[in-house]
């Protein structure tokens, strides 16, 4: 008996040797083998990418090559803040490096390039010193939110891999900008693409804010009832948003070059990608110098007096927030003074989920019986917008934690009283003190933004001027010209 245990023994020992000893060679093996098949898939990706697009590898008149950089912006016909910043960019490259050509990758489908350039024209009033090749992905919506209405940080942030793989077929850059936050994509076209890598972001994905929301409970647009209210569920997605949280980390410190548009951004990102050595914070650039022609009236024999919002019709930037505050704004008025306030909501709608906002914001202003104090402006020129806040009294915002605030400023600059969200960009870095002297208003709540507003209009019209031209004379730090020589500064080491 004895010896048929040892003869067993033996013979599993035998076995569990041969099997770990297979298993090492096949690592051995599989190693090279994976570097090799990446190397090879690499290659094929450049040799393939050489023969698209020929006309952007045309030498010039000196014979030299020219430098491609390609900036990742599936939204770029939006008419939004981050699609500023993506046109004053490619003007800033093109002003600065004469032996470059811009490409954009870009979901828009029903609309053509030249389309897509006289927008920018008309929505920013800027003007692209040269051509830009536009690269028409037809998989955007994998990064929509509606596409995954479940783990949809995770869904969108795959999904962004699956459109990244489309551009990098269509079209491998020499330099990759990931200009609109999908910071899966830099790993994929730095080491597949083997492109020099950078990225400009807007919003963290992801940030300890988040987190705290979920631990807290609290509900939000992005943490519904039902999880709110469920201790279980509430753990999970806890734990959902941290290993989230580490994967972001790892994808966006493949960057070489990290440029972020805000104080609160930048604390968020240097602690996610721990990049502090590399991360530049870079203000987004605003027409401030259009919106400081506007002239600064007295406004003290003004009888009718707007509260004009611009922001795009997305869920975060709570308008929701806008029309409750104003209509408990209203409820302090006699009835004979409320028809001489008005709401004016200005904004851009992207695609249907926007619309269909809009449309449930229209009921609102129903349900609060304010719809006839309330106006709807959707996609308006820059003439149109300049108009609107030429006229208006008080700017108006409410995005909690929004990344910094393009609106806020165009506000300031354009001579309005502000009143914005107490947090993030604005409280951080724009409505802050200048020359020791308030340049606008804070609020975080209903209540907050109501007696906010009550507060502005009852102040004579020469304290509303004192902060009127405090404000407008502190957003010089935010215009194109600033934005331009941070941005150049920042991205040098992906030209050298």
């Amino acid at each position: 008996m004895a010896a048929l245990m040892v003869t067993v023994a033996i013979s599993l020992f035998g076995l569990l040797y041969s099997g770990v000893l297979w298993l090492l060679i096949a690592s051995v093996l599989l190693i090279p083998l994976t570097a090799l098949v990446f190397l090879g898939l690499r290659e094929w990706i450049r040799r393939r990418s050489k023969e698209l697009l020929p006309e952007l590898k045309a030498r010039d008149k000196d014979g030299k090559m020219p430098k491609t950089v390609g900036f990742f912006h599936p939204y770029c016909n939006a008419g939004g803040g981050g699609e500023r910043v993506l046109w004053c960019a490619i003007n800033a490259l093109q002003s600065r490096y004469k032996n470059i050509k811009c490409v954009v990758y870009t979901g828009d489908q029903n609309v053509t390039g030249p389309e897509i350039i006289q927008k920018a024209r008309n929505r920013f009033n800027i003007v692209v010193k040269r051509p830009v090749e536009f690269v028409f992905l037809k998989r955007r919506s994998w990064v929509e939110a509606s596409t995954w209405p479940y783990f949809t940080l995770l869904g969108q942030s795959l999904g962004s891999l699956f459109l990244g793989w489309e551009a990098m077929m269509k079209y491998v850059p020499d330099i990759y900008i990931d200009s609109m936050g999908y910071a899966f994509t830099i790993p994929l076209f730095k080491y597949l693409g083997a492109c020099r890598v950078g990225c400009y972001v807007h919003y963290p994905t992801i940030s300890t804010d988040m987190l705290s929301r979920v631990k807290e409970r609290t509900k939000t647009y992005n943490n519904p009832n039902f999880i709110s209210r469920s201790p279980l569920l509430t753990n999970i997605k806890l734990l959902y948003y941290r290993l989230f949280a580490f994967i972001y980390g790892v994808a966006g410190a493949r960057c070489e070059v990290v440029m972020v548009n805000s104080t609160w951004t930048h604390g968020h990102i240097t602690q996610l990608w721990n990049a502090k050595d590399r991360t530049s914070i870079v203000y987004p650039p605003c027409d401030t110098v259009e919106f400081l022609k506007l002239p600064l009236t007295d406004d003290s024999h003004k009888k009718n007096h707007s509260i004009v919002s611009i922001a795009q019709f997305r869920p975060e930037k709570d308008h929701p927030l806008q029309l409750k505050s104003f209509h408990q704004f209203l409820q302090t008025l006699p009835d004979n003074e409320r028809d001489n306030v008005t709401l004016i909501l200005v904004g851009s709608c992207r695609n249907q989920g926007d619309a269909d906002r809009v449309d449930a914001l229209r009921e609102l202003c129903e349900e609060l019986k304010i719809r006839h104090h309330v106006e709807f402006k959707l996609n308006v020129s820059f003439d149109d917008l300049k108009k609107y806040l030429g006229e208006a009294t008080i700017g108006l915002h409410t995005m909690w934690n929004e990344h910094f605030g393009i609106g806020v400023v165009e506000c300031m600059a354009a001579g309005t009283v502000i009143l914005a969200h107490n947090s993030a960009g604005p409280k951080m870095d724009i409505v802050v003190e200048y020359n020791n002297k308030p340049t606008g208003f804070l609020a975080d709540d209903e209540e907050s933004y109501a007696e906010a507003m009550e507060t502005i209009l009852k102040m004579t019209a020469k304290d509303r001027m004192a902060i009127r031209q405090n404000a407008r004379d502190s957003v010089d730090r935010f215009s194109e010209k600033e934005f331009e020589e941070s941005f150049l500064n920042a991205v040098v080491p992906l030209f050298e």
